[in-house]
């Protein structure tokens, strides 16, 4: 069998987490049986669909690494297909002309449930002939009137349904475009889609695709509906629990190997196993592992992937990350070795890019003020000599290495009898701004020899300045 797995969002928002994870198991079940993964936007709601939630899609599938075999595919651009079947199923008589107003379907509606009955169309138009005078009537689908439709869902097993329950579904509206329960069948029909994994929001579509399917004479795909996700107090996840678009998490500091870590132990495991590589999640992945029930987001445990992600990741593929990171504070970062060198130095203690960024600022511009309490405790009079000393020390240095640096820090600190935190900690403020830093001999190495200088003489100026 060639399995061919699709992901279809409908761009009327941002890919949201939600959305992430269904295409990552679609794209994983794919992957692990060498099939094709199929990217289709489903954008036939004219009035909400934007092109800036495609490009938000696009952006979001990228930087997730879910690449895809075909597409993508637009609906808007399938509408001669969906008409074209949408005649064929009149002409076969397994669907027909609805001329009932918008007045006559609410009287409907409130009769029914003036009598406690489930609304429903009552198909008065079914075998309506004649077309009634100065309406544009619909297209619905001649659902069957009795039996059964049994979806034999990879996640939640055998679900049954009483067609007696399904009504006529309209699958094209009186202007001629069709509706989405019509077009995800022809889509899936003619892109030959063999799994369709899905959010269980959906299932009660499934029997209405399923009956189409056999009117259209086509084989239905195999199912498999993804347990909701809930936010952490437990509530349907929503926009007060955090992140409305995956790409946020990019903005927040997140990389996308700890996204989609995190997202694939969302309702699926493999053991007791927390870390994958995507080659392990390939290779462990089964559909029919996911969880019935609903998963609650847990940001922390996204935050300790993200950390470890970091601290184990690579420097220079880090550095691209970061460089973003600074271009969104307005910081110009574009040395590749400096870069990754700030990375080496900060990843042990960062557990967001976006921390790392703020906290590596000073290594790329010049820092307005220093951080007041800092300077207050040890840019002090009493400091100067010691600030002088190894001032005249890094200058005389014949390699600016972060070895030698160390050892000038700790001459300094025998000739002027102090503790090494003692000078170290003051230095740190002089040419950081603040008292945070990776180790002080890192931090000057990646500076260089002519910016530690500059800054230790603002420094003294400064104490000099105040002395005064």
């Amino acid at each position: 069998m060639n399995i061919r797995t699709r992901f279809a969002p409908s761009p009327t928002g941002f890919l949201h987490i939600g959305g992430a994870r269904t295409a990552l198991f679609c794209w994983l079940y794919a992957r692990r049986h060498d099939g094709r993964f199929i990217l289709r936007i489903e954008d036939t709601d004219r009035e909400r669909s934007t092109q800036p939630a495609v490009q938000a899609i696009l952006d979001g599938m990228q930087w997730l690494g879910l690449d895809y075999e075909e597409g993508p595919f637009y609906q808007t651009q399938r509408f001669e297909r969906y008409r074209l079947v949408a005649a064929q199923l009149l002409e076969q008589g397994k669907a027909y002309h609805c001329y009932c107003t918008k007045q006559e379907l609410e009287q409907m509606r409130a009769e029914q449930l003036a009598r406690k009955q489930k609304p429903r169309y009552d198909g008065r138009c079914r075998e309506r002939r004649e077309p009634r005078p100065g309406v544009q009537p619909v297209v619905r689908f001649k659902n069957p009137v009795d039996g059964q439709t049994v979806v034999d869902d990879l996640v939640r097993g055998r679900v049954v349904f009483d067609n007696r329950e399904l009504d006529d579904l309209i699958i094209a509206r009186s202007d001629g475009t069709p509706t989405y329960n019509f077009t995800v069948v022809v889509d899936d029909m003619d892109m030959r889609i063999s799994h369709v994994i899905r959010g269980d929001d959906h299932l009660n579509n499934t029997p209405r695709q399923m009956n189409i399917f056999e009117a259209l004479g086509a084989p239905p795909p195999r199912y498999a509906h993804l347990p909701m996700i809930l936010g952490p107090d437990g509530a349907k996840l929503s926009k007060r629990h955090g992140a409305v678009s995956v790409m946020q998490y990019r903005e927040d500091g997140y990389l996308p190997e700890a996204v989609i870590n995190y997202l694939v132990r969302l309702g699926w495991s493999h053991g007791d196993q927390e870390i994958f590589s995507r080659e392990e999640m390939i290779r462990y992945f089964d559909i029919q592992d996911v969880n019935q029930s609903a998963s609650a987001i847990n940001p922390e445990k996204l935050l300790w992937l993200n950390q470890h992600y970091i601290q184990h990741g690579d420097a220079g593929k880090l550095a691209a990350e970061l460089a973003w990171q600074l271009a969104r504070i307005g910081v110009r970062a574009e040395d590749p070795e400096k870069l990754a060198a700030v990375v080496r130095a900060q990843q042990e203690r960062a557990k967001t890019l976006k921390e790392m960024a703020l906290a590596s600022r000073f290594f790329f511009e010049e820092f307005a003020d220093y951080d007041p309490k800092a300077a207050d405790k040890n840019l002090t009079a009493d400091i100067l000599p010691g600030l002088e000393d190894v001032r005249a020390r890094f200058a005389a240095l014949a390699e600016w290495k972060a070895a030698g640096i160390h050892q000038a820090l700790e001459a300094s600190v025998s000739a002027m009898q102090l503790k090494f935190g003692k000078l170290a900690q003051p230095l740190r403020v002089a040419v950081c701004g603040g008292g945070i830093s990776p180790p002080i001999d890192v931090t000057l190495e990646i500076l260089g020899r002519d910016i530690t200088l500059a800054r230790l003489d603002r420094a003294l100026r400064w104490i000099s300045a105040r002395r005064a």
